[in-house]
C-alpha cells in the first residue's frame, strides 16, 4: 500500500515535470517564431536602406558621415548574432539613422516631391509599422517565456534545464530620451 502511494506520487511527479517541460518547449518555439516573423520585416528595411541612402545622396553631398553611418549599421545588423541585445541595439541605431537621412531629405523639394522618393518614404513607414507589430508580438512570447523561467515551479526546471531569462526587443536606453534630429 506504501509503495503503491509513493508510485503514484513519484508518477504525478513527473507528469507534472513533463507538463511543465513541454510548456516551456511552447514557449520556446513562441519566441522564435516571433523573432523569425521580426526577421521578415527586418530584411525589408534593410533591403530598402541602401536605395534610400543613395536618392537621398544624390541630392545631398555634404553629410557622407550620415550615409556611412546608417550603412555601417546596417552591414552590423547583417552580421549580428540572432536575438542578442546587440543585435536589437543596432536594429534602433538603423532606425534613428534614417530618421536623419528622411530629415534630410526634407531641406530638398525636388526630392520629397519625387515619385521615387515618396514610394521609398512609404515603404519605410509601411515597413516600420508592420515591424513594431511584430515587435509586440515578439515581446508578449518573451514575456510569457520570461514568466515561467522565474515563477515556481517552473523555475526550478528552468534552472535544471539551463533555460534563461530572453531580451525583449526594445529601444536602448541611451535612445530612449527625445532627440533633436535636425542637422
Amino acid at each position: 500500500m506504501v509503495l503503491m502511494a509513493l508510485g503514484s506520487i513519484v508518477l504525478v511527479v513527473l507528469a507534472a515535470v513533463a507538463v511543465i517541460y513541454n510548456g516551456f518547449v511552447r514557449r520556446r518555439r513562441a519566441v522564435q517564431m516571433a523573432f523569425a516573423t521580426i526577421e521578415v520585416q527586418l530584411k525589408k528595411r534593410w533591403d530598402l536602406v541602401p536605395d534610400l541612402v543613395e536618392t537621398v545622396k544624390g541630392h545631398e553631398t555634404r553629410e557622407t558621415e550620415v550615409f556611412e553611418a546608417v550603412m555601417r549599421a546596417r552591414r552590423g545588423e547583417e552580421l549580428a548574432e540572432t536575438g542578442t541585445r546587440e543585435r536589437f541595439e543596432r536594429e534602433q541605431d538603423l532606425g534613428a539613422g534614417v530618421a536623419r537621412i528622411l530629415v534630410l531629405a526634407e531641406a530638398y523639394p525636388e526630392l520629397t516631391a519625387s515619385g521615387h522618393f515618396q514610394n521609398l518614404q512609404r515603404s519605410w513607414t509601411e515597413i516600420e509599422q508592420q515591424l513594431s507589430a511584430t515587435r509586440r508580438t515578439f515581446n508578449a512570447a518573451v514575456t510569457r517565456w520570461n514568466a515561467g523561467v522565474e515563477s515556481s515551479p517552473g523555475s526550478l526546471i528552468a534552472k535544471v534545464a539551463g533555460f534563461q531569462v530572453a531580451d525583449w526587443f526594445e529601444t536602448p536606453s541611451d535612445q530612449r530620451k527625445a532627440r533633436d534630429i535636425r542637422l
